[in-house]
């Protein structure tokens, strides 16, 4: 099992954060990880994005240009990585925050209410987390309970009070992709 992931937003979404989840998730599993963040002016309005790769084998390079799956948090986001999807493979994206969705048929495509869902839980802050329960209620690549160990490792331990809600967050994520009408 090999996951090629590239999560993009805007600076202060999380999306460092999920790919830092992942790959120290994958490692508690014994897997081979890689994680490339890439971001630069995302204070002014500019995205952020990285790259996580999950493998049961080792990982050749962390650079890649087309993707098993794609997690736009953002209309610019979802501009630049729709087409590198790999056919077939699956875009996960936050209706909330996108006004243009998505329009290739040959991938699976999701959309769901992260940022709403947030804010009904009172802290937008877990909106990843949303977005991450989404993505492993499609791709089970990890067991909830790894996340939750990447989590602790990621979450300043100052902040490890709101890891009960983080778990939420990641459950509800699950439930509302499970709801979600594809290609939708």
């Amino acid at each position: 099992m090999t996951e090629e992931i590239v999560i993009a937003g805007f600076g202060g979404q999380g999306v460092l954060s999920m790919g830092m989840i992942l790959c120290y998730s994958g490692v508690v599993e014994n897997k081979e990880v890689s994680w490339m963040p890439s971001y630069g002016p995302e204070m002014r309005g500019g995205t952020a994005n990285c790259i996580a790769i999950i493998s049961d084998t080792k990982v050749s390079s962390p650079i890649i240009s087309k993707f098993d799956t794609v997690i736009a948090l953002n209309q610019p986001s979802l501009d630049k990585f729709e087409k590198a999807v790999k056919p077939g493979g699956f875009l996960l994206y936050d209706s909330t925050n996108i006004n243009t969705p998505p329009t290739r048929t040959d991938i699976e495509v999701v959309g769901i209410e992260a940022s709403n869902e947030a804010a009904k839980m009172e802290n937008t802050k877990v909106m990843n987390m949303i977005m991450l329960g989404g993505f492993l209620q499609k791709k089970p690549i990890m067991a909830i309970e790894n996340i939750m160990e990447g989590l602790k490792q990621v979450l300043p331990e100052r902040y490890h009070h709101l890891l009960p809600l983080n778990e939420k967050a990641l459950r509800k994520g699950m439930e509302l992709v499970e709801t979600a009408s594809v290609n939708a």
